[in-house]
């Protein structure tokens, strides 16, 4: 016998070696009383499928679908019914899971015949998925040796899958079955189709979305939001993609074997700089309007999007176009730490738009608008106030003002500025490669990589500490950006296509520094395990004005 302690309630059982954790759970459920559906297990912190067995003393916790790891286990399963009922409804047609959308997944869809898709087929594939919900059909796993998992994928056309094995490394494979359909995924699912009960399926642009329950309540559909300035920066990414000839992990193994790298990031650094040409070009034209002529440019992104680097790429551009940037950040008109609103757990909450002083902020950029001179404040981090240095600022008639922050786009900074002096940006790391084409990469693991390893080189906080704020930091985010960003006049990515690959050899060793007896070790078990799918490139190649060296080190900007 084998003791295993359930986490959800402290509480310890024995159970015989080889139990499965759904039959673990049996035993736990009444004293448990999730509100919602369980869906998924943590094993001393690592995430596994229900139908995972335990042959030694471990430590299990419970997931439904609201949280993390049990939201993607749900997500992920989602996206084998869909596949399964595309192949179903149109045999040989092809699915691509491109990225995360308006709270749901675009879905690209190719039929084999090349017929457009309708509405009518998405209705269809919809209706399918249900039946394989109502059957209760189960999700299979299958251990295998990387050369039989390769075989079985190359026996079905998967050519995505076999680069991706063939360039992992690994030794064995795991590959799920739904019915006679085959497929790969880098995370667990569910015991069978039957716990998928929430999903939809409706046309969006020249694709599909598959829309996900809601992360806070998972017996309804997370909120449809109309987002087409964001589905534009994907499609233009895609674009780059084409060019590239670059679409997923193995892509990009491929071509760092046969010795592209440094062409893969030379060609990636001039894309991105001929955008912020276009845009330095676009201000300047408007710069020089008759009527409304732009004054003030607003930049704005999540955590970890490269603002601060764009910024300064941006004002060398604009020098170049004979105008003079002026720029600050809002970081400077925050309150005095003492007045700065708390969270719930009584931390400061930095990110609330509370924590700025945006009546003095608007009402200094209003008269400098107007030509005056103008005092600004400094923030002093250390003491926490905000200090008055005899800084002053007056717009020249050459003079295009940037302003610098989380909340830039945010109307309450600027409601007193006519619309059409502005120009806003929104930048942000939409990462457009997948692992394959039913595996895509979400958004937030780029900035989190990113941001793990600035936290640790800066030694501001250790890899454990970084993951532990995450979450708070993407609430503040879906809280005071998301809401303003398709206000943007222009839409920045930041995200490399080799990035990954870079990353990786920073990450690896920061990442593994994570103890295994904590809650954090979940998400970095998880980015190390999705990470290793990118063969290792050293960053040599990266310029010292790239964005990636706001987070790597050796930038060339003062910061």
């Amino acid at each position: 016998m084998l003791q295993i302690r359930c986490k959800n309630n402290n509480v310890t059982k024995s159970f015989p070696e080889g139990v499965s954790l759904l039959d673990v759970y049996q035993e736990f459920a009444d004293d448990i009383k999730l509100p919602y559906p369980v869906v998924s297990a943590k094993v001393n912190n690592a995430s596994q499928g229900l139908k995972f067995r335990v042959f030694q003393n471990r430590d299990v916790e419970f997931m439904d679908a609201r949280q993390g790891s049990g939201h993607r286990v749900y997500v992920r399963s989602l996206c084998f019914l869909l596949y399964k009922a595309t192949q179903d409804v149109f045999p040989g047609s092809k699915l691509f899971i491109e990225h995360t959308i308006s709270r749901g997944y675009y879905c690209n869809f190719k039929k084999k015949s090349n017929e457009p898709l309708s509405a009518g087929d998405v209705e269809l594939i919809c209706e399918r998925m249900q039946e394989i919900v109502n059957l209760d059909m189960p999700f299979r796993r299958t251990e295998a040796t990387n050369e039989e998992a390769i075989r079985v994928f190359a026996e079905r056309g998967f050519a995505d899958k076999v680069k991706l094995l063939e360039t992992s490394g690994q030794i064995y494979s795991d590959y799920y079955t739904l019915g006679d359909t085959a497929d790969y995924y880098y995370g667990p699912l569910v015991p069978s189709a039957g716990y998928l009960k929430v999903f939809g399926l409706e046309p969006y642009h020249d694709g599909m979305l598959l829309r996900v329950p809601d992360w806070n309540n998972p017996t309804i559909l997370a909120e449809k939001v109309d987002m087409p300035k964001t589905y534009e920066m994907f499609a233009e990414k895609t674009r780059w993609d084409i060019i590239m000839r670059l679409s997923n992990a193995g892509d990009v193994n491929k071509a760092i074997l046969k010795g592209h790298a440094s062409e893969l990031i030379q060609v990636s650094e001039a894309l991105q700089e001929k955008k912020i040409v276009q845009i330095a070009e676009d201000i300047e034209r408007r710069f020089h309007a008759e009527e409304n002529p732009i004054r003030l440019v607003l930049i704005t992104g999540p955590s970890s999007s490269g603002k601060t680097t764009f910024c300064k790429r941006l004002s060398i551009q604009l020098l170049a176009c004979g105008l003079r940037p002026l720029s600050f950040s809002t970081d400077d008109y925050f309150v005095n730490r003492v007045d700065t609103p708390k969270l719930p757990n009584g931390d400061y909450d930095f990110d609330n738009i509370e924590a700025v002083d945006y009546h003095l902020l608007e009402d200094h950029l209003t008269r400098l608008m107007k030509g005056e001179r103008v005092e600004i404040p400094e923030y002093n981090f250390t003491t926490g106030k905000r200090e008055w240095n005899g800084k002053k600022l007056k717009l020249a008639g050459d003079t295009v003002l940037i302003i610098e922050g989380i909340h830039a786009l945010n109307p309450l900074l600027t409601q007193q500025i006519n619309n059409s002096l502005k120009y806003k940006i929104y930048i942000s790391a939409l990462t457009s490669i997948s692992l394959d084409d039913h595996n895509w990469i979400p958004v937030h693991d780029n900035r989190l990589l990113r941001r793990i390893i600035r936290d640790y080189n800066k030694g501001a906080f250790t890899a454990q500490e970084t993951i532990a704020q995450w979450d708070n930091v993407c609430q503040a985010e879906a809280k005071w950006i998301s809401p303003y960003q398709e206000t943007a006049d222009v839409m920045f990515n930041s995200a490399l296509n080799i990035e990954f690959a870079v990353l990786r050899t920073h990450a690896e060793i920061i990442l593994s520094s994570v103890p295994k007896n904590c809650k954090e070790y979940s998400e970095a078990h998880r980015l190390l395990k999705f990470i290793h799918y990118f063969l290792p490139v050293s960053d040599k190649e990266i310029p010292p004005t790239s964005i990636m060296r706001e987070f790597l080190g050796g930038s060339s900007f003062k910061y």
